[in-house]
């Protein structure tokens, strides 16, 4: 179990955040400065520490002097972001703004970890004086950091690798999900900014009034509530990266200061007459059609194709093929280590469920899928029924193959011959019978589930009729 440490004066936080952190499985000490956790512990002998910026005595960035290795997280206000930045040159792993969200700390936290484990696995790996293999980096173990090795992958991974040393802009695309952010963070750790901050931003989560002042900075005065100037996060990010998560929510206002940013080098903060040059390479991701948005105007035509430098397609989950089975597995075993729990596995339904499941949410919904079956499970086998999957037996055939179509469907006036692939056949019978049958039963004829009758409907372009069988 991971042993935390964590240094906060107030009490009332000290508290809150031992029990977060209890609940999920970590074993926690705690200390209300520097010199109190000198005295009492072993600051290397912790697996993590996690530290307020501001303390009484010595401030936090101090532990990382006396942890040998051990990472620092470094918690401190939206108002001193500036002084988290520079913690994290001096050697922080990474810093949370407070007040912080619980499911932001934990992920924080986990990651971290995780990285830490990866890290003293890796000179092992390299102790014979070869190169990793190009399978152990795809499995997360090396520099990439993602898990996977199916053909889209390997293609988005070779892209990675050449695009990352260089300062070309990027624009990530992807459904939302499928780890947009993971590629952010690879582009950064193989770019020569890797000792810089990685300012990460999600344009969707700050409220339109207050965007330009969080990502620009402002002037005191510069509107109510201003009462001091404040550093905005395009400025944190000097000398980094800075990337900005679901762009296509950007406002057109900070979208045109953004584009300055990218023409000019300089940035304006809000309420002031001067400009200060910044150096920031821009990541940008959306799971949405900015092309599309540009030309009805919800988007800056000239913005986008500065973005749109260098492009990278994420495959959803459901393209990966059995990639979907060695993250479920990673995720089973970081959910294990997290709870404590050391005996579980999925049962045969499961993993069934899991290959054939399309995963509407892709990574995201797999990884919340696999932590609430590991809480529940209260045998050594998570079921399917316990990963929540709304999947029905049927899904579970292969599908693509049309298991038992002519034999089920052989009512119809149509069979499928050498002349007639079963997508023909397909379109013919449903076209033919969707008038005076439900869709359940188009299905069962058809010898496929429901859900599976509908992808084929959406890519053959046959849309459900208005009038005519009520469906089922």
């Amino acid at each position: 179990m991971p042993h935390i440490l964590i240094v906060e004066d107030e009490t009332i936080i000290r508290s809150a955040l031992r029990r977060l952190l209890e609940r999920n499985q970590y074993q926690v000490s705690e200390a209300g400065s520097v010199q109190e956790a000198q005295e009492r512990f072993s600051i290397p002998s912790f697996d993590l520490i996690v530290s307020d910026l501001r303390l009484p005595g010595a401030p936090g960035t101090e532990l990382i002097k006396h942890s040998e290795g051990t990472p620092v997280l470094i918690m401190t206000s939206y108002a001193s972001l500036r002084s988290a930045v520079d913690s994290m040159k001096m050697g922080a792993v990474d810093y949370i703004a407070k007040p912080f969200d619980h499911d932001e700390m934990l992920k924080a936290v986990a990651r971290i970890l995780s990285d830490r484990q990866q890290a003293k696995q890796a000179p092992s790996e390299r102790s014979n004086g070869n190169r990793t293999s190009e399978k152990a980096v795809d499995n997360s173990n090396g520099e990439i950091g993602i898990i996977g090795s199916c053909p889209a992958m390997q293609e988005l991974y070779s892209k990675i690798r050449k695009v990352a040393p260089t300062d070309s802009n990027v624009l990530i695309q992807g459904e939302s999900g499928t780890g947009k952010e993971l590629v952010a963070r690879a582009l950064h750790n193989l770019s020569r900014r890797a000792k810089a901050p990685l300012i990460s931003v999600n344009c969707a989560a700050i409220p339109e009034s207050l965007i330009e002042s969080e990502l620009f900075g402002h002037e005191k005065g510069a509107f109510t509530g201003a009462s001091a100037g404040r550093a905005g996060l395009v400025e944190a990010a000097d000398g980094g990266t800075l990337f900005l998560d679901e762009i296509g929510e950007l406002p057109l206002e900070a979208q045109a200061r953004l584009l300055r940013v990218l023409q000019e080098g300089e940035i304006r903060r809000v309420g002031s007459v001067q400009s200060q040059k910044v150096d920031v390479r821009l990541i940008a991701a959306t799971h949405r059609d900015l092309k599309g948005l540009a030309k009805i105007g919800q988007f800056r035509e000239d913005l986008y194709y500065r973005l749109h430098v260098i492009a990278l397609k994420l495959p959803a989950l459901r393209e990966r093929g059995a990639d979907v089975s060695e993250i479920a597995r990673a995720f089973l075993l970081r959910q294990c280590m997290r709870q404590g729990r050391d005996d579980l596995h999925f049962a045969p339904d499961a993993e069934q469920a899991i290959r054939h499941y399309p995963w509407p949410g892709n990574v995201r919904e797999l990884e919340n899928a696999i932590e609430r079956a590991v809480i529940l499970c209260e045998s050594t086998a998570i079921s399917a029924e316990l990963l929540g999957i709304d999947i029905e037996l049927s899904d579970l055939e292969e599908e693509d193959d049309f298991v038992g179509l002519p034999h089920q469907a052989s009512n119809s006036s149509l069979e499928p011959t050498e002349d007639l692939s079963l997508e023909d056949y397909f379109q013919h019978f449903v076209l033919e019978h969707q008038d005076h049958m439900t869709e359940t039963e188009l299905a069962r004829k058809l010898g496929i589930s429901r859900k599976c009758l509908w992808e084929r409907r959406q890519r053959l372009g046959i849309p459900r009729r208005k009038s005519g069988a009520t469906t089922g």
